[in-house]
């Protein structure tokens, strides 16, 4: 009997002993055998970026993107370029009245002369000097395009004034005064024009200055 509860022993410790070395065999396997899914699973996001558009490529792409819009802008607009100063400019007028014409024209071209492009754009301001006072020109109402002057190049704008007809002395005009797009210094020219404006009541036709980048008829 003793030996009997000995042998039963014996196996039950064999048996625990084998079921042990199972366990630990299953579990030394285990964590192995989910490690290169978990590798592989952190690695697939990775590697499926390039082609996919995964959340890392569509960061850095709308960075790169961002960056060619700014830099598109850039060179299609003006807003990485400084403005045209008056110095910078070289402004000259001459008469732009074709025959015909039921009005003047002088054109007032502006070139570039300060070593480096520039952004130009809107109305410069315009005022006749008279034997009668100042007369400031009106704006035409027409719209202004923006534009990048490089340097060199010049662009120019038209001053649509009213033919003295009356057989009159008119309004004598002595000189020209021109004031770039957004700037407040003056340049101060001899006017190419008609000699004379027509007196009138206020009820004639005004001065008008036309965008620059409009040279008006003549120019």
């Amino acid at each position: 009997m003793r030996a009997y509860k000995l042998t039963f022993a014996a196996l039950a410790v064999t048996a625990g002993l084998s079921l042990t070395a199972c366990q630990n065999d299953v579990d030394g396997k285990g964590p192995s055998s989910p490690s290169p899914a978990s590798t592989g699973s952190s690695a697939s996001p990775s590697g499926s970026v390039p082609g996919s558009g995964g959340s890392a490529n569509r960061s850095g792409g709308k960075g790169a993107g961002g960056k060619g819009t700014t830099a598109g802008t850039g060179s299609g607009t003006t807003g990485k370029v400084a403005r045209c100063r008056t110095d910078e400019l070289e402004t000259t007028a001459k008469d732009g009245t074709i025959d015909g014409d039921p009005d003047g024209t002088v054109t007032v071209r502006l070139e570039n002369r300060g070593g480096r492009d520039c952004a130009i754009s809107g109305y410069a301001g315009v005022d006749l000097k008279t034997d009668s006072g100042s007369l400031s020109a009106k704006r035409t109402g027409e719209h202004a395009n923006p534009a990048v002057l490089k340097n060199g190049a010049s662009t120019a704008f038209g001053i649509n004034y009213p033919l003295n007809k009356s057989g009159g002395s008119g309004v004598r005009v002595t000189g020209l005064l021109v004031t770039p797009p957004n700037e407040t210094k003056t340049v101060a020219l001899a006017w190419p024009g008609a000699a004379t404006l027509p007196v009138t009541d206020g009820t004639g036709t005004p001065v008008k200055v036309g965008p620059v980048g409009n040279a008006g008829q003549g120019g």
